[in-house]
């Protein structure tokens, strides 16, 4: 990712993932969930959109600015803020809701074309899909 993309565009990335962790938030506390659900309306998706460059900048930079966030971030604000910035960039990103029933277990994570990218495929193969966003 460094060597793709110089320190400013890096610096507005990791603004916008502030920005998005904060919307999720105020979304989340004024409206609750569905606030924070994606609208049916998705951004068409643009040609030549989708490079694994984007799509790992991206990860990475909600990796590099959640541990400096001023409260924790659970699996369905990361992938939710994850889903938003691709799709913002025309990648078709999904965010996927799984769960175990015994004993209990939930996880959220995005997909790309069926690829898990922003956590381990070891939860799309141990987990039932409850819903995908």
């Amino acid at each position: 990712m460094r060597t793709e993309m110089g320190a400013g565009a890096r610096t507005l990335l990791y603004a916008r993932v502030l920005w998005e962790l904060i919307r999720y938030d105020l979304l989340l506390s004024c409206l609750g969930l569905r606030g924070v659900r994606p609208r049916q309306s998705r951004r068409a998706p643009v040609p030549g959109a989708g490079s694994a460059g984007i799509e790992s900048a991206i990860v990475e930079a909600v990796r590099s600015v959640a541990p400096f966030y001023w409260k924790p971030i659970r699996c369905l604000q990361r992938s939710i803020v994850t889903a938003r910035l691709m799709r913002q960039q025309g990648v078709l990103a999904e965010v996927v809701i799984g769960y175990r029933a015994a004993p209990f277990f939930s996880h959220a994570w995005v997909e790309i074309a069926g690829r898990v990218a922003n956590d381990s495929p070891m939860y799309q193969r141990r987990l039932q899909v409850l819903e995908r966003l």
